[in-house]
């Protein structure tokens, strides 16, 4: 199975920028849909942001919370899935995931992709404190 391997979280103060990077251990994901979700304990995993593989023309989706702070971007020569926050509000804070889509069919909608999930990162934790 494919491994996805978070990075990037940390501590940071409100109004900072953060950029989560999730490295996958092959190329397999290169036309999969890939996206960001996030987590607060007690609470259900919310998709956040997601990008279409090579044959959808990568292109990008948002959940509305996130629009215009959020930007996820990916680079295949990486085997790599990048999510760039700017603006950080202390309801950023949560465990922020990767996932890959389990197929070539899913596509992105709303800033998560719609169709089965082949894998899934550990997770890296952002914290913003105001």
């Amino acid at each position: 199975q494919v491994q996805l391997v978070e990075s990037g979280g940390g501590s940071v103060q409100a109004g900072g920028s953060l950029r989560l990077s999730c490295v996958a251990s092959d190329s397999t994901y290169s036309t999969h849909c890939m996206g960001w979700f996030r987590q607060v304990p007690g609470k259900e995993r919310e998709g956040v942001a997601a990008i279409d593989g090579d044959n959808g023309d990568n292109d990008t989706t948002y959940a509305e919370s996130v629009k215009g702070r959020f930007t996820v971007s990916r680079d295949n020569a990486k085997n790599t899935l990048y999510l760039e926050i700017r603006d950080l509000k202390p309801e950023d804070t949560a465990m922020y995931y990767c996932a890959a889509a389990g197929d070539i069919f899913s596509f992105s909608r709303a800033g998560k992709c719609h169709g089965p999930v082949g894998s899934w990162g550990q997770g890296t934790q952002v914290t913003v404190s105001s």
